[in-house]
């Protein structure tokens, strides 16, 4: 790739003149539309999004402990503040690339009703993600309180360190129902497999997923090219494909 860029400069085409490499750290619910638009950032510009992908207070604590990531893609926009206020992030390259949705999810079809009934019947496990360091475990929590289910359903609850791991619990049945992410479950505006209930945007606080460019990756031009193109209509488009709203 990297060859074919120059190539490309020296025939004074409009591409970067030196692709450049740029670490991401990922939130876990935006693992496939990142893979997918990284593949489609590297083909259009030349430049090389490496990726790794967790729970934000996870990476949160990373960066802050020195981690070499270049560029943060968060589940929320409170630990993209907190890192800028904190001097570990460039200011003003802060913004929100996607805002979640949340699902009740089940792998197997006719489980989950259109309402989500089903949590007041009987199952035996209800995966989540862990409330404190993952923001759509937050949002579950929020909804299991408005709807006066918590203390209910404590018992029940089996808790991933990531939403990555909370859809594992459900995808492979150790759990028969999970609050998951709904890119992880949703394609081209329909569930992909099984049953779900796209929970109320009311029952919880919004999901804002923020991207910031962290403090190593301040000089780094691939860090701010993919920035821009986070915001182009391309990505915009394949993000809205997973059904995130931006």
């Amino acid at each position: 790739m990297k060859a074919h860029a120059c190539l490309i400069a020296i025939l004074g085409l409009p591409l970067c003149a030196v692709a450049a490499e740029v670490q991401v750290a990922v939130a876990a619910n935006f693992t496939a539309p990142m893979e997918a638009i990284a593949a489609q950032f590297q083909k259009d510009t030349g430049h090389q999004a490496r990726l790794a992908f967790g729970a934000t207070g996870k990476f949160y604590a990373q960066v802050r402990n020195g981690a070499p990531f270049e560029m943060l893609l968060s589940a929320d926009d409170e630990t993209p503040a907190r890192l800028e206020a904190e001097g570990h992030a460039a200011a003003g390259t802060r913004f929100t690339y996607a805002v979640g949705r949340l699902v009740l999810w089940s792998p197997k079809p006719g489980v989950v009703d259109a309402r989500g009934e089903v949590l007041k019947s009987g199952f035996r496990h209800l995966a989540i993600a862990n409330p404190k360091t993952a923001p759509y475990g937050a949002a579950a929590v929020a909804v299991l309180d408005k709807l006066g289910l918590r203390a209910a359903l404590q018992p029940r609850i089996v808790q991933g360190e990531s939403i990555a791991q909370a859809y594992q619990f459900a995808s492979t049945g150790n759990a028969e129902l999970g609050f998951v992410a709904m890119a992880q479950v949703w394609r081209d505006g329909k569930l992909s497999s099984g049953s779900g209930w796209v929970v109320p945007a009311d029952l919880h606080a919004p999901i804002r997923q923020d991207a910031v460019i962290l403090a190593k990756g301040r000089d780094n031009p691939a860090a701010r090219a993919l920035a821009d193109y986070l915001r182009s209509d391309k990505a915009k488009a394949l993000i809205r494909s997973f059904g995130y709203e931006i």
